[in-house]
């Protein structure tokens, strides 16, 4: 079970993913990506609305702040560096996703700059 930090960082990145999809999110996108109900995400929005994370506009769109950019780009880019490695030492890709999943809450900041300078240097 995630725990609340877990559960923002896991909606903040998908509504990225998302982003980079498409021109305009919405609550019921982010539903079907996540694979949950749209009243739980409802639930999750009004939340991250109110710690000054993420913005609902007139139309249903979902526009990040700058604080949550900046934490759904961090997690994001956790995400993307460790299923690479994972995937490079020879995880099977949806595996690997699964596990990057995990991962991404826990890792420390030494241990991923560690991953990133060796990814790039690969």
């Amino acid at each position: 079970m995630l725990d609340k930090k877990e559960s923002v960082e896991d909606y903040l990145e998908h509504i990225l993913m998302l982003k980079e999809r498409q021109e305009i999110v919405r609550a019921i996108d982010v539903a079907r990506l996540m694979n949950f109900s749209k009243a739980s995400v409802s639930i999750a929005l009004k939340k991250m609305k109110t710690d000054g994370l993420v913005i609902v506009e007139a139309n249903g769109n979902l526009v990040l702040t700058e604080k949550g950019l900046e934490i759904g780009s961090v997690t994001y880019a956790k995400h993307k560096i460790l299923t690479e490695l994972l995937e490079k030492i020879g995880v099977s890709t949806e595996q690997a996703h699964l596990d990057a999943c995990r991962v991404e809450h826990v890792i420390s900041d030494e241990t991923f700059n560690a991953l990133k300078k060796y990814s790039n240097n690969k």
